[in-house]
This record gives C-alpha cells, structure tokens and sequence, in this order.
C-alpha cells in the first residue's frame, strides 16, 4: 500500500489505562454490528473496518488486483480527483487508510469531532464510488511494480516468497499477494472494479470504534458509511495444511549475509493448546534478550545479532515462523543450534523460572498495546475476525496465568517438531545446499 506519512498528533494521544477499556456491542437498524469503547477526554474518534475474504479471492490471473484496488480508494471518488480527494482530507485535519492482506481488507478513518459527518462522507465515497481514473491506475500500477522489483532483491523478501511458495503450492498463501509483475502489468480497470464489489461487502465486516462518539451517534453513522455496499460476493477459499517437509532450501544470492526463514505447521488460534503455545513460543524465541533460541545462538555463540520466533495463525492455516541472519561462514552453525534447540524443548519443555519470566512480560506488555484511539478500534476489529468474546480484553492475561507447567510439556511435544522443521536460506552460505537434513 502507498502509506500517507502526516498524522494529526492527536491520533497519538493515550486512552485511559486498560482496566477502563469497556467494550459495547452497537448494532445498527441497517443490521450492522460494531464494538465501541467510548472516550470523551479528546474530541477525535477513530473507526476501523475489516472485510474478510482479502487477496486471497484473486483469480490466478488477476494476482495483485485486490492490493492495487486497495491502493486506489484514495485516488479519486465521486467527483473528486486524486488532488481534490488528498485536499479534502488534508482541510478535514482526517486520516484515511487502506490496506490489504490475503485474509481480509481493512480501511481506517480517524477524525475530529467537529468533522465527523464531512470525514465520513469522505470515506463512504472512498469505499462506494471510487473512480479508477485511467490515469491514477496507471501512476499507482507503476509503484506497485518498482515494489515488486524491490522485493526481488531483498534478501527477507525472497526468504518469504521461497517458504510461502514450498509450503503452500496450489494455494493462494503460496504467491505473493501483490502480484507479479506479469499480472499486475495486465489488470484491467474491469478486474479493479471486480475486486472491489467482491471485498468490500457487508456480510463480512468487522468494526471497531474509539473516542468521541457514543452509541446512538454511532449507528446511524455507520449505515450511511456502509449501507450501500453490496451483502455478498465471496469467494470459496478452502483450509490448507503446510507440504514443506524438514530439511534446507538454499537460493543462491550474492550477500555476505545469509537470510534464514524457518518453520513448519503451528497452532489455530481457536486451538485450546493456544495459549501453551504462546508461552511456549515466548521461552523459544520471543521477544527480548532471554529466550532459549537469543541464548544459544547469539549470547553465547555470537552467530546472529538477534533471532526470533513467532506464531502465525492465519484464516485458512498456521505456522511457527521464525527469523534470523547470519554471515554466510556461520549460517550452518547457527541451522544446527536451532534444531538441537527445538528437539530440546520438545523433549524436555520448559523450567519453572522459564514459565514465570515469560507470563510476567506477556502479561505485563498487554496494557500497552491500549496507548490510543486506532490501537483500540484496530484491536477491538481482531478481536472480532477472529472470533473472540467481547470481554476477552480484560481475561486475557488470565488465560497467560492458567498456563501450567505441565500444560507446555505437552504442547511442546506436540507442536515443536525438529525433523519437520525447513529453513530457507538466501545468501550463500558455506557448508549449506539444498536437501534433507
């Protein structure tokens, strides 16, 4: 996506402490259903919209149409031309945003108070009567393919397109989402205008909402915001489980630097071994300096300036990812230490003092996810996709705390699984071919 750089300081501004974060359920005559969290010490809202389905609904074809559609609501709507849109925003002191992933679209909208109905107008002609001006498709087409050539030469991002393609080869997860340079040079104004009446439609819309607006205002603003667009026209996306067998895959690039992705199948986020999994996950290679995979690798073999892991729950699928680089003489040495690692925890799971250091920081770091308007409305909007209770916020932490002991042995020896575990390298690195360990 094209970002916009300038943001009035006040979407920066914090909400009160997370304790005070209180949800409401808003359903509007229209049927549309939203999460608000009100606050009133700040005239300004923010309001942010997820439509699930994403580029995941491209055709082969037509790779790359729902991201560059994404780009150009901004360029033009109604009457307006990409400069009078941008100038009316700017007079509006609102911010807009548009994005786009494979599982869904999102679209944000922070404003003052004293500019609520203008700002809305703004976005509803943004998201129901774009224009796709040949000109603006042309300039945005453009970007859209010096990003791609870009990403052809970045190390991370050829680690990625390499492990997405191995692991998902006959699904949309395994092509990148913005296309390729082929078929983003062939899309036309009609697969632009295809994708947007196939994302943007009210049966699959999440809303979140934080600041200055209370509920009986809200309501019959959103169904002036989203009202007309079309009820449905998804795509049939199926489940998709990881091929990608353990072993290496090594991409030739001419870099002192190895670029190393590894990973294999992980954990749903509606799996009740989540949470184990994500103390487990914190111990192996979260954030900070203490995890296991930080130890070995970096503070006691000097093999990498930092490496982590993470959980990557998806709509259709999951994995357990992680990252590091490393020179190309020390690439293999570190490959070796996060296997042995990993069949170490499977193996033996973790220590008291290991369970009680990881839920102090993931229960301590939580509150400060809650540090302004969008932050909530973008929160309240994951919560909802993927299908969380609205009081969620305020037991999560205690979902961290029950995690026992016991609990991470057993995810341990269920999800970690060295001989499953693929690392793609993009460098070239000395000892390392492509095959099976």
């Amino acid at each position: 996506m094209i970002p916009r750089l300038i943001a009035p300081l006040a979407f920066l501004l914090p909400l009160p402490a997370l304790a005070a974060v209180e949800i409401q359920e808003v359903v509007t005559p229209g049927g549309i259903t939203a999460w608000l969290v009100e606050e009133h010490s700040i005239p300004f809202t923010s309001i942010e919209i997820q439509f699930d389905g994403g580029a995941n609904e491209d055709t082969p074809e037509s790779r790359g149409a729902t991201y560059l559609m994404m780009g150009l609501l901004e360029e033009g709507a109604g009457d307006m031309d990409a400069r009078a849109f941008a100038e009316a925003e700017e007079s509006l002191a609102a911010r807009l945003s548009f994005d786009a992933s494979n599982d869904s679209v999102t679209v944000g909208l922070s404003f003052l108070t004293e500019y609520r109905d203008e700002s809305v107008d703004l976005m509803r002609a943004a998201l129901t009567d774009p224009t796709f001006d040949p000109d603006a498709v042309e300039r945005v087409r453009e970007q859209v393919l010096a990003g791609l050539a870009s990403d052809a030469r970045d190390p991370n991002e050829i680690a990625s397109r390499t492990f997405s393609a191995l692991s998902f080869p006959s699904h949309p997860y395994g092509t990148a989402m913005k296309g390729t340079p082929e078929t983003v040079a062939a899309l036309s104004i009609d697969d632009l205008r295809r994708a947007h009446g196939r994302a943007l439609t009210r049966d699959r819309v999440h809303v979140g909402v934080a600041g200055d607006i209370t509920a009986e205002d809200l309501a019959p603003l959103l169904d002036r915001l989203l009202g007309d667009l079309p009820e449905s026209d998804s795509a049939d996306v199926p489940q998709v489980e990881t091929v990608l067998d353990g072993g290496v895959t090594v991409v030739d690039y001419p870099t002192p630097q190895s670029v190393v992705l590894f990973g294999h199948e992980g954990v749903e986020f509606d799996d009740p071994d989540y949470f184990p999994a994500f103390v487990l996950n914190q111990v192996l290679g979260g954030s900070g300096f203490d995890s296991r995979l930080m130890t070995e690798v970096r503070e006691k073999r000097g093999l990498t300036y930092g490496i982590g892991t993470y959980l990557a729950p998806r709509d259709k699928t999951a994995q357990l990812l992680g990252q590091f680089a490393s020179s190309n003489d020390k690439a293999a040495d570190a490959i070796e230490i996060v296997r042995a690692e990993w069949a170490r925890l499977a193996e033996n799971g973790i220590t008291k003092e290991e369970l009680d250091a990881a839920k102090t920081y993931l229960t301590g770091a939580y509150p400060l996810r809650f540090d302004g308007n969008s932050r909530i409305a973008g929160i309240l909007v994951g919560m909802q996709s993927i299908g969380l209770p609205i009081d969620y916020i305020p037991t999560r932490n205690d979902r961290v705390e029950a995690v026992t002991l016991e609990d991470v042995k057993r995810v341990a020896a269920r999800l970690l699984d060295p001989e499953d575990l693929h690392f793609v390298v993009v460098g070239q690195p000395e000892g390392l071919e492509t095959g099976s360990f």
